[in-house]
């Protein structure tokens, strides 16, 4: 990881909890309007000359775009144009409080395309970045090439089986949030931790020392509520474009784990059987399983992530 050396340098000279990270291009906002309010939406453009396609980054709920640092050099390189936001509601976007539905943020990203004259891009969305981009495709098909879908959450209606719970618990829970408790959930996503990855739980834990980590809180409350009530595992046949399904085999997230008995932590989330159920549910899909790798292929995997990705939106 080319990024890595300098990162982890700055981290250990002032300590993990009270650093930053920078992001690997220039963030430059645009204003949208959502539910009547003017919100300024961040985003990191990268345009290669003579530039064949568009890759739009959709990040997971835990992240933001700087997570996909790597994968943004990695296309660059390749000749992609790559488009990385950050959702409204996370990392250096506004954080408003609004209805948020993944046709809002949906809507949102299209405002950016248009706003960059993109007209079709290649979408690639990872964790809750792809229940966000399957509804981006089913809302706007005409302005997806290709769709990837990177260990995407929502293969299952959590509805089901995890119990509801008020917004305003799911509010208290946030304010809670250390930088201890946010490694401690990343921790889940990879078989084997390395230090490396400590960058990112420094991404997502600089939100909490900013002083208006309440606004923070309320907003992830707000954005757990819309993946609990909106899934997408329903309409997966409104996807006619070519779909690649990457999906780390030892993945077993599941939103709402915490409040599962153990019986059903052992029951749902599984990602190897929930990946070849969803290719079938798919027009067009192919799927592409990773022995040894959890939630986040195009960190602990990179060069396999790569290699797929090259090869099927070439």
């Amino acid at each position: 990881m080319k990024h890595f050396a300098p990162v982890v340098l700055f981290l250990l000279h002032i300590g993990y909890s009270n650093a930053q990270v920078e992001y690997p291009y220039p963030v430059r906002t645009i204003p949208v309007l959502l539910e009547n309010k003017m919100v300024q939406m961040a985003y990191m453009d990268v345009k290669p000359t003579n530039a064949r396609q568009t890759v739009l980054l959709l990040h997971g709920k835990n992240f933001n775009g700087f997570y996909w640092k790597e994968v943004m050099a990695f296309l660059e390189k390749e000749g992609f144009r790559v488009v990385a936001p950050d959702q409204p509601g996370w990392g250096r976007s506004d954080k408003p409080d609004l209805h948020y539905s993944f046709h809002t943020l949906a809507h949102a990203t299209r405002m950016l395309l248009d706003s960059l004259q993109v007209d079709k891009a290649v979408v690639v969305g990872h964790s809750m970045g792809g229940m966000l981009a399957a509804r981006f495709t089913m809302l706007y098909p005409e302005r997806v090439e290709k769709l990837v879908l990177e260990n995407p959450i929502g293969l299952e209606d959590y509805r089901r089986f995890v119990p509801w719970q008020p917004l305003e618990r799911l509010y208290e829970k946030e304010k809670e949030a250390s930088y201890e408790s946010v490694k401690q959930y990343q921790q889940t996503y990879y078989p084997e931790w390395r230090e490396e990855y400590e960058q990112y739980v420094v991404a997502q834990a600089a939100a909490i020392r900013q002083p208006d980590y309440n606004r923070v809180a309320w907003v992830n409350a707000l954005t757990y509520q819309m993946i609990y009530e909106q899934p997408v595992c329903y309409e997966w046949d409104r996807i006619s474009v070519p779909v690649m399904l990457i999906i780390g085999q030892e993945d077993r997230t599941v939103v709402g784990k915490a409040y599962l008995s153990e019986a059903d932590k052992l029951k749902y989330g599984q990602y190897p059987e929930l990946g070849k159920k969803t290719q079938q549910q798919i027009m067009d899909a192919r799927l592409v399983e990773l022995p040894g790798v959890g939630h986040i292929p195009h960190i602990q995997s990179l060069s396999e992530f790569q290699l797929y990705l090259l090869d099927f939106i070439k």
